[in-house]
């Protein structure tokens, strides 16, 4: 029996969700990292199966300040948008599931609206002009704080303290190299999941596996297999 734990990059999961299976509900979305983290431990190890630690999730509480649109030249309060109350309410679903360990850092204080690279793209190219901008040719960004500060944080002390055999890790950047050589020099296995996306060709020689269970969801699972 290998006892396993998976960290999550929430922001991350939640891009590379959308962009492969489609906008879904706070709980809809709840539902399938529960069962993409279950397909995780339904893989074996050599003749060994996998027994679940606990799942670690990392995120961003949404904004409830007003930023400034450079278009329409209003502030926009945030705390009654769209992607407010759907994150508050992911969230919320997140922290009622059995075995997941919710880690929380903080938005940037200067977050802003930008123009989307395509719509940038386009000004440059003539394709368009200043006067042909919509309102939703900006996008709201705002950098997290403190995610992966907690990641690094909770990958050596499961290692320190031998709680675990295995860490994955479902992430797509190289933030993690420096806990994952730390883990690995623990003894323990250090298994990355990007969900199908690409990596750098030297991230190979920091990790121990890689791994994506899904191409396509299958939600068919029994939340009591917690």
């Amino acid at each position: 029996m290998i006892k396993t734990a998976i960290l999550v990059d929430g922001g991350f999961y939640r891009k590379r969700a959308r962009h492969q299976w489609g906008i879904k509900s706070p709980n809809e979305r709840a539902k399938e990292l529960s069962a993409y983290c279950m397909a995780h431990m339904k893989k074996k190890d050599g003749p060994n199966t996998r027994q679940l630690y606990r799942i670690f999730y990392y995120d961003c509480a949404p904004y409830k300040r007003s930023v400034y649109h450079p278009l329409t030249k209003q502030n926009i309060e945030l705390d009654k948008s769209d992607t407010y109350t759907w994150t508050f309410a992911f969230l919320e679903e997140m922290k009622k599931r059995r075995k997941f360990a919710i880690r929380l850092g903080v938005l940037a204080d200067k977050p802003n609206y930008n123009l989307k690279p395509s719509v940038t793209k386009d000004l440059l190219n003539h394709k368009s002009t200043i006067d042909d901008l919509k309102e939703n040719d900006f996008e709201f960004h705002a950098k997290q704080k403190g995610v992966d500060m907690r990641i690094g944080i909770d990958i050596a002390s499961l290692a320190y303290k031998h709680q675990v055999d295995q860490i994955i890790l479902i992430a797509g950047d190289s933030d993690f190299v420096p806990a994952a050589k730390l883990a690995r020099r623990e003894g323990i296995d250090f298994i990355l999941d990007p969900m199908g996306a690409d990596i750098k060709d030297d991230l190979f020689e920091h990790i121990d596996g890689l791994e994506t269970p899904w191409k396509h969801p299958q939600l068919s699972f029994n939340e009591t297999d917690f």
